[in-house]
């Protein structure tokens, strides 16, 4: 004998808005990642940079308040996430999109670090740029959104003047790839929503 489910008339409702919103594909990208990361990574290489400068030994200590972002992240996203009525296909494609992103940045932090030496720095900041453009140009892509996708093309343009830059300035082309790529689009993505989520 087959069991009866019954739906509430709340679960109607909360399934038909879920097809609704899946397929009209709602706009639900707030941009505040983006700048989250954008000014941590912005004030870490400007701040590296100018420690560099003064031949501060510890230069590179600054990086761990990525740590702090990161935490702050995981803390952030389980709180949106539990207040998030409806999770869009698109919401999904960028979420991996950006795991994707995570993934190579470690490997390829891994793999310069233990393949080549430290002493091969001066490829570490290039090839973080050639990464950067790449979620950065998909998610544009993905949520129809130019500022991002020229954010990308920008980081790929600024890392191929590192081949014509001295090394002790790639810290600020990677800084200027925050501001082109994460932080002018993050508060362009974040007026947008406001629009479209009143």
């Amino acid at each position: 004998m087959e069991k009866e489910t019954s739906f509430s008339h709340d679960d109607s409702l909360a399934l038909i808005e879920s097809m609704i919103n899946r397929a009209t594909n709602r706009f639900n990208e707030d941009g505040f990642l983006y700048l989250l990361w954008g000014w941590v990574v912005l004030i870490c290489s400007v701040t590296e940079f100018f420690l560099l400068r003064i031949n501060f030994e510890k230069h590179y200590l600054v990086w761990t308040l990525t740590w702090a972002a990161v935490i702050f992240q995981i803390f952030f996203l389980r709180r949106k996430r539990q207040k998030q009525r409806v999770r869009t296909y698109t919401d999904d494609i960028v979420k991996y999109v950006w795991i994707t992103f995570i993934i190579i940045m470690f490997l390829a932090a891994v793999l310069i670090s233990v393949i080549q030496g430290w002493e091969y720095y001066k490829l570490i900041d290039p090839i973080f740029l050639v990464i950067y453009g790449m979620p950065t140009f998909l998610s544009g892509i993905i949520l129809r959104f130019k500022p991002l996708i020229w954010g990308g093309i920008g980081c790929w343009a600024l890392s191929l003047l590192t081949t014509v830059i001295p090394v002790e300035y790639h810290l600020l082309l990677v800084s200027a790839a925050m501001v082109i790529a994460w932080i002018l689009p993050g508060y362009l993505l974040r007026r947008k929503f406001k629009k479209t989520n009143p």
